[in-house]
């Protein structure tokens, strides 16, 4: 995917900083345009550089340039991503995940207020996925597991029981403050737990750790 940026001086100020990057100039001018007048929003040119920035990629289907695009963003910049597309086909949907995105929109759903809960689920670090694709996912990590191990009850290991509850929480489209009040916790505790298997297990968000729970026969 040939990345593009709109030029410019910056359109809001004090929010999060959002990058759109898109392969031709109307996508890139319509995401912008549905993203300005959104609160919290601060639209840069680059997420280069900026702490807490998230990154919008727009793009028919996750093709290896995108994927490429992706994990430069994940690796050099540490940015939140947010994949806007058309489809997203079952051999793309993990390596989608798997390169940091943590939230996506169907282009056909792409209204003002779509992407700024994408946009603000991806720099909480929260998982956003339509429910026809976190279905798809578990579909496809469980076949995965269950042809790795021989079978989808094999013992395995690494995650604590509580750790095991939040993310079962997190599958079923839950955020933090519904995981908090379903077990009883704090919502800083839901988000320290989250952020300890992520960061132990070396996940990217809240959908890779669903995906690796899935992949390793816990949900």
């Amino acid at each position: 995917m040939m990345v593009r940026t709109c030029s410019g001086a910056t359109d809001v100020v004090g929010g999060i900083p959002v990058a759109v990057y898109a392969d031709d100039p109307i996508s890139l001018a319509g995401v912008r345009s549905q993203l300005r007048t959104q609160p919290g929003v601060e639209l840069v040119d680059t997420v280069s550089g900026r702490a807490g920035a998230v990154a919008v990629l727009v793009a028919e289907a996750p093709d290896e340039p995108t994927l490429s695009s992706l994990r430069r963003l994940a690796r050099t910049d540490n940015t939140r991503a947010v994949l806007v597309a058309t489809a997203v086909r079952e051999a793309e949907l993990l390596q989608v995940i798997e390169c940091g995105v943590g939230a996506i929109v169907w282009r056909r759903e792409a209204t003002g207020h779509r992407l700024h809960q994408a946009v603000l689920a991806a720099s909480r670090g929260d998982g956003d996925l339509p429910a026809d694709l976190l279905g798809r996912l578990m579909i496809q990590v469980g076949t995965m597991h269950r042809g790795a191990s021989g079978s989808s009850d094999a013992p395995v290991h690494g995650l604590a029981p509580r750790e095991v509850d939040v993310v079962r929480l997190v599958a079923e489209g839950m955020d933090t403050g519904e995981i908090a009040s379903k077990l009883s916790y704090s919502e800083r505790t839901v988000k320290n737990v989250m952020h300890g298997l992520t960061t132990r297990l070396q996940l990217r968000n809240r959908a890779h750790a669903v995906a690796y729970a899935l992949r390793e026969g816990y949900i």
